[in-house]
This record gives C-alpha cells, sequence and structure tokens, in this order.
C-alpha cells in the first residue's frame, strides 16, 4: 500500500511538471510570434533640454491613429552606445578638418560609462575604432581618418554594416552621429534598406550635413579656380537637395534630429544630445495582428505635458514569424 502511494505520488509530481513544461512551451511559442515594437522616444523643452521624470500615463502612442496600450515603458538613465561615422569621400575633402573637429568635440561630451566607435566611409567602409570608452583612443582614431583615394561614398552600406554588426547585438541607448554631406555613390545597400535598418533596430541617428561649396572643392580637387557665379549648376543643387532630404529622413524615422554644420553651435549641441539620450524612454506595444502584415505604418507619440517636444519613430513594419 506504501508503495502506491509513492507511485501514484510520483505520477502526480510527473503531472504537474509535465503540464508546466508544456504551459511554459506554449508561452514561449507565443512570445516568438508576437511582434514587439519599440519605440524609443526623446523628449525635450523647447530649448532643446532634455526632460526626465515623466510616466507611462504621460505618454499616449498611436499606431495608424488608433491609441495602443503599452506592453512596456522604462525610463532609467542608461549608458550610450554612440557610432560615429565620418564621411571621408573626396567631395568632403575641404570639410574633412571640420568633420574631424565635431567629432572629436562629441568624444568629449561622453562619460566614462558610455562608450563609442568611431567608422569612416568613402569608396569603403572602414572601422577605425572598436567601442570603447578610452577617449584618447577614440581620439586618435578620429584623427587618423582621410579622405579615399578611390572615387565613391557608401554612405549606406556604412550605416547599415554599423547598425547589424555593432549597434543592433548591444543593450543600452544607442545611437549614430553621421557627419556627411549626405552624398551616396556605389552603395551596396540602397536608402530604403538604410533606413529599414535604423528603424527596425531603435538606433537613434544625428545627421550633421556639410554643404559643400563646387568653387572651393574644384580648386582643392583640381587647382581650377571657378568664376565667384558658380554654384555647379541644377544637376550639382539638385543633387544637394536629395542628400539633405535623405539626411532629414534619417533623422525624422530615427527619433533623432537632423542639423547643418554652418548654423550651429556643435558643442552645445552635442553636449544636448548625449543628454537626451542617456533620458531616452523606451515604449513598446504589440500591434494588432491585422497589421502584422510587412507593410509601413505610422506612429505618432504624444505627451500630456504642455510645450514639450516629442522626437519619436514616425513608422514601422512588422511581419509575422514562421
Amino acid at each position: 500500500m506504501n508503495m502506491r502511494r509513492v507511485l501514484i505520488a510520483l505520477s502526480f509530481v510527473w503531472f504537474v511538471f509535465e503540464s508546466a513544461s508544456l504551459a511554459q512551451q506554449g508561452v514561449e511559442r507565443i512570445r516568438v510570434q508576437t511582434t514587439l515594437v519599440n519605440v524609443p522616444v526623446i523628449v525635450t523643452d523647447r530649448q532643446g533640454g532634455s526632460i526626465s521624470g515623466l510616466k507611462a500615463e504621460d505618454f499616449s502612442l498611436y499606431d495608424d491613429g488608433v491609441r495602443q496600450s503599452l506592453a512596456f515603458f522604462a525610463a532609467v538613465e542608461e549608458p550610450i552606445r554612440i557610432a560615429l561615422l565620418l564621411d571621408t569621400s573626396q567631395s568632403t575633402k575641404i570639410v574633412l578638418d571640420r568633420i574631424r573637429n565635431a567629432a572629436d568635440g562629441f568624444v568629449s561630451q561622453l562619460r566614462p560609462q558610455d562608450q563609442a566607435m568611431v567608422a569612416s566611409f568613402d569608396a569603403e567602409v572602414h572601422v577605425l575604432c572598436r567601442f570603447s570608452s578610452n577617449e584618447e583612443q577614440l581620439k586618435r582614431a578620429i584623427r587618423s581618418a582621410q579622405v579615399g583615394d578611390d572615387v565613391g561614398t557608401k554612405m549606406c552600406d556604412a550605416v547599415v554594416q554599423v547598425v547589424e554588426k555593432y549597434l543592433r547585438p548591444g543593450q543600452g541607448r544607442k545611437a549614430i552621429v553621421l557627419l556627411t554631406d549626405g552624398q551616396d555613390y556605389a552603395s551596396r545597400f540602397s536608402a530604403d534598406d538604410m533606413v529599414s535598418a535604423i528603424v527596425d533596430s531603435g538606433v537613434v541617428v544625428y545627421p550633421v550635413y556639410y554643404r559643400i561649396d563646387v568653387r572651393e572643392l574644384s580648386k582643392k580637387l583640381f587647382g581650377i579656380s571657378l568664376p565667384k557665379s558658380a554654384t555647379g549648376g541644377a544637376a550639382w543643387e539638385e543633387n544637394e537637395r536629395t542628400a539633405a532630404a535623405l539626411l532629414q529622413r534619417l533623422a525624422d524615422e530615427s527619433a533623432g534630429n537632423l542639423y547643418r554644420s554652418e548654423v550651429i553651435d556643435l558643442k552645445k549641441t552635442f553636449a544636448r544630445v548625449a543628454e537626451g539620450l542617456r533620458h531616452q524612454y523606451l515604449l513598446a506595444f504589440y500591434p494588432d495582428p491585422s497589421r502584422v502584415d510587412g507593410m509601413q505604418h505610422a506612429l505618432r507619440v504624444a505627451v500630456t505635458r504642455p510645450d514639450l517636444v516629442v522626437r519619436a519613430r514616425s513608422s514601422y513594419r512588422a511581419s509575422a514569424v514562421r
């Protein structure tokens, strides 16, 4: 009789554990197949100062105009991981010193717990320094950036490579500071590929746009002095507009901001960028199954407090996991 009771007890224990195991497996399957959309949010005042201390109830998140319930909210100050991407293509020869100085100034804003990496791009992508907290090491890498010998500007490739290989696997607040004239030639990845990689990874992008004076460039590259009236022509101006528009799109889609190098105090701006990233909010929601269709859907984030500026990714794409 005692042995029978022992067997019954053991059978019951096995049943409980097996049921729990199956239930756990079921939860895991649901978790894997359900798409959680992460929405990094940066909130500032009208002067650009970061705003901390907001709660989940202070935010409203809309998917194609329909308000969503938040599945996750975080407002903890965290270290930041920054990728500095320097355009070293031949078209930036006249502004490369300014690009290096700006990158150097940003590194000076980092705290010991923050990390940065440095990469440059021209006809190829060059990783000059992997993630490090060593300020002098980072500044040496920045100073080593040189204009490439070959024609080409693989900006899209550089952004995608850095996102997929270095930023997506890491934790914490992740961002790219992209110092460039915005031109792209010979990239394997398209502009849409680049934007998708940014949006899907939750990386915030801060492009700094350097407008190139065609007269200075002609003199620097070819020793030819063009007349004062020379502007590069309609094609050059159209390329500039297209480049600036792409950088603006990167900023808008990722919750970042576009800066024009000639009209801002970069030192003060970078201090605000770093502070805003450290106090970034993270919202997340599960979209309705009907929106998990691989199509682009509009996102909007609002806060209850007036006179605040909210920057968040403006769209997402979600596909069902098989």
